[in-house]
Formats: structure tokens, sequence, C-alpha cells
């Protein structure tokens, strides 16, 4: 489905329970709202879930230039006006736990509860040549360009040598990403910076990683848990960046505990 929200057509899915609290799901960078097929059926029977492609992805509209994590949490608040529905639990891996935390203080009123997946509440000075060079990168050569390093990143070495199709429908998603939207949300990424702010979070917090992200490593996940006074931390073994699909049972099981409680609780 398509909407306009925000300014720009933004494309969803709805599902799961008409008369369930709502789940929204936003995804990493290079991806698209397929990225949570490993949780739409656990998830669907207890909630209506929203999935959405964020702005520059899958098929929602890629516009030119820089985007930033405010903007990317106003397109995500436009489609929860759009769509008549006031307060959400928040679920983001990577680029979706960053706007999750945009949306926890600059939204409090919105969220019941946030989980924020294999993600980060800052980008230090020296990782921003490996962001210039990825932008470049995928300036020069598209998505191909990165495609295999991604890979290695986002998947352990064993999950990738058994070659499962849930890494090849990823690796799909990445090389369908629109270049524009790839530059657009990694600008927004590289200016980064919650780490102070995370003390104002106060809703129920999930903060779950996998122990061997490298990219937003067990280290970040720990800086959030430390500032964030409602949080638990959940590192998930045997699993990279996407969590999610390399280790979804695990994941899933974590998960949907978590949202049990909070809309029990709400």
């Amino acid at each position: 489905m398509k909407i306009e929200a925000n300014g720009i057509e933004m494309n969803y899915e709805l599902s799961g329970r008409e008369d369930g609290q709502v789940v929204v799901l936003s995804h990493s960078l290079g991806a698209s709202l397929a990225m949570w097929d490993p949780q739409m059926e656990i998830l669907e029977s207890d909630f209506r879930v929203l999935r959405y492609d964020l702005r520059g992805h899958g098929n929602t509209e890629a516009p030119a230039g820089a985007y930033t994590l405010e903007q990317l949490g106003d397109d995500a608040i436009g489609l929860l006006d759009a769509l008549g529905i006031d307060l959400i639990h928040w679920v983001g891996l990577s680029i979706g736990g960053m706007i999750g935390q945009s949306l926890a203080l600059n939204y409090p009123d919105r969220l019941q509860c946030v989980a924020l997946c294999d993600t980060a509440p800052v980008i230090p000075d020296e990782a921003q040549p490996i962001w210039q060079e990825r932008i470049d990168a995928i300036l020069q050569k598209g998505t191909k360009a990165l495609v295999d390093p991604t890979m290695e990143r986002w998947f352990t070495a064993p999950y990738l040598s058994e070659n499962p199709p849930e890494v090849q429908r990823v690796r799909e998603q990445f090389l369908a990403t629109p270049v524009a939207g790839f530059v657009g949300c990694g600008e927004a990424i590289r200016c980064l910076n919650y780490l102070e702010r995370l003390s104002e979070i106060k809703h129920p917090t999930l903060i779950m990683v996998g122990e061997e992200d490298l990219g937003t490593p067990v280290a970040a996940s720990e800086a959030m848990h430390a500032r964030i006074p409602n949080s638990r931390l959940v590192v998930l073994p045997s699993a990279a960046h996407l969590s999610n699909v390399e280790q979804s049972e695990a994941f899933n099981n974590e998960l949907i505990s978590f949202l049990r409680d909070c809309s029990s609780a709400a």
C-alpha cells in the first residue's frame, strides 16, 4: 500500500489483529520492509503490525540529498498520522533503532515502548572516513560495490557459508536500494549523536544485539543500556548485525515477551 506522508509517497503494509495494539517495524539501511519477514507470524498473532519502507528504500520515494534522523522520524510520525494511529510499540534495527531513539526523544507521547536492535547512539569521529568511503563507492558504482562486504558484516561467516535463502533475499533488497536512498540515509547515520540525551528516554526499552555484530557492536548497546533507565540488554549468541534474520527464533522469543509485557501494562 502507498500513502502520502511528510511530503513523500511511502510504501507500507498493515497486517495482523485488527483489534491489536500497533507494533511498527523499521528496517536497516539497504533493506526493505521484507527484512522483517521472520518476525511476522509471531507478531501478527498478538498485534496489529505496521512495517514500511524507509525514505529512499524499497517502494518508498527516494528524494535526492542528505536526510536527517529527525526527518526520518517525522516520516514515521507522518505515516502514523495518515493512517490514524496514535500510540505504538516501536521496533527498529540499525538505522531503524536510531530513528527509534529520535522518536523516543522527540515524540515520547506516541510510543508505549521501544526495542532498539543492533544499533548505536553515536557515530564516533574515527568512523566518519568509513562512511565517506561507502557513500563515494555507492555514488561511483552503485550498491553492487558494497554488497559483498555488507553481507560479511551483516551475517557471521558460518551462516554465510551455509548459503541460506534468507541471505539471498537480504542481498536482493540491498542491491535494489536506490542510490539516492542509501546516500541520503547514510548521511543521516553519520550525524547520529543521541548518546548524552538517552537518559531522557523513560519508555520500557529492550536493547538487543548480536554478539558478533561488528557494525554496531555490543559495546554500543551497553552504552545505551547504561543510560536508558528502564532498559534491558539482551546479547544474542552466534549472530552479527541482522540478528533478526540469523537468529530469528531467539530474537522473536525475546521480542514477543517484551512486547506482551508492554501491552499488558498499557
